[in-house]
């Protein structure tokens, strides 16, 4: 063999060998770039459905994204996922809230329940996977059928069958509810801040987060979502900021929804279910986590 042409081979042996290593690096990154851009966004998503992105740069770099929702608009409709308690105990099969969209037919989707068991050690070790069954922690109805039995330390978001929305301090949603799912945590109530515990205030943290918020009436709901863990783009709220912005859309009821990486809002489009906000799994931004059930809501095109 020629000396030119061996030296030609293990150039391209080099190059090659790079490339493998360098593929890795280019997939994780890729992602960074698809997330919604750091800028402020208003538009009307469908008929009674309206959507606001806020970028605030102080204190910190925090995407905030905002869904007001006449519930007394024509053609809404409310939905939750659906579930089936078998004898191993699990209620659900894990699914991702563009999935949910797509699988219902849905026009909106926001993350529901806190559930388990939910394990992320890394980007190839972790529970749950699409289809893996799991469980509710709070009363989870849909159908007019609960699923998940309320507990008193989860508060509970209840719709009845004339989409009236209430949220229930003691987690036990009234008979004839017609959907419902819990958070932990009632920021709100009557129109004032609750006061949380010492314990709570200690674990407070930046963190991706996503609230309900309904108006007295119970006529009117925003679902706030802010993203997290990404430093530069998004690192987070507290719960005190993200009651703050409640508080200012006029909410007089807040209850925190599960947060981290299981904060996901998503919405149906021509093309397809797509992501309104950046969540992040398996510190991925843009991958969405399989989780127990959803908030979701049908509407007419404007």
């Amino acid at each position: 063999m020629k000396l030119t042409n061996w030296l030609k081979i293990k150039q391209i042996s080099h190059i090659l060998g790079f490339g493998i290593l360098l593929a890795p690096i280019l997939i994780y990154n890729i992602p960074y770039f698809s997330r919604p851009a750091q800028t402020n966004e208003t538009r009307s998503l469908f008929q009674g459905i309206a959507y606001r992105r806020e970028f605030r740069s102080n204190p910190r770099p925090i995407m905030i994204h905002i869904v007001s929702i006449d519930l007394k608009a024509p053609g809404i409709g409310i939905f939750v996922t659906p579930g089936t308690p078998t004898a191993d105990l699990t209620e659900t099969n894990a699914r991702t809230a563009t999935e949910f969209i797509k699988e219902f037919k849905l026009q909106l989707a926001v993350n529901a329940n806190f559930f388990y068991p939910c394990i992320e050690e890394a980007p190839w070790d972790y529970y749950p996977r699409r289809g893996d069954r799991v469980n509710n922690v709070g009363h989870a109805i849909s159908k007019s059928q609960a699923y998940s039995q309320p507990d008193s330390n989860f508060p509970a978001l209840c719709f009845d069958t004339k989409n009236r929305a209430q949220i229930i301090e003691n987690g036990n949603c009234p008979a004839g509810t017609a959907y419902g799912i819990a958070g932990d945590t009632l920021l709100v109530k009557n129109g004032k801040i609750v006061a949380q515990n010492q314990e709570e205030n200690q674990q407070d943290q930046l963190y991706p987060r996503a609230v309900a918020a309904i108006d007295l009436t119970g006529k009117k709901l925003w679902l706030i979502v802010a993203d997290g863990k990404q430093r530069l783009y998004s690192e987070g709220l507290n719960l005190s900021e993200i009651t703050e912005i409640a508080m200012q859309l006029g909410a007089d009821t807040v209850l925190n929804l599960d947060g981290g990486g299981s904060v996901t809002l998503a919405v149906a489009s021509p093309s397809g279910a797509k992501l309104l906000n950046a969540p992040i799994q398996n510190k991925i931004p843009m991958q969405e986590r399989p989780i127990s059930n959803h908030l979701g809501f049908y509407a007419r095109e404007n």
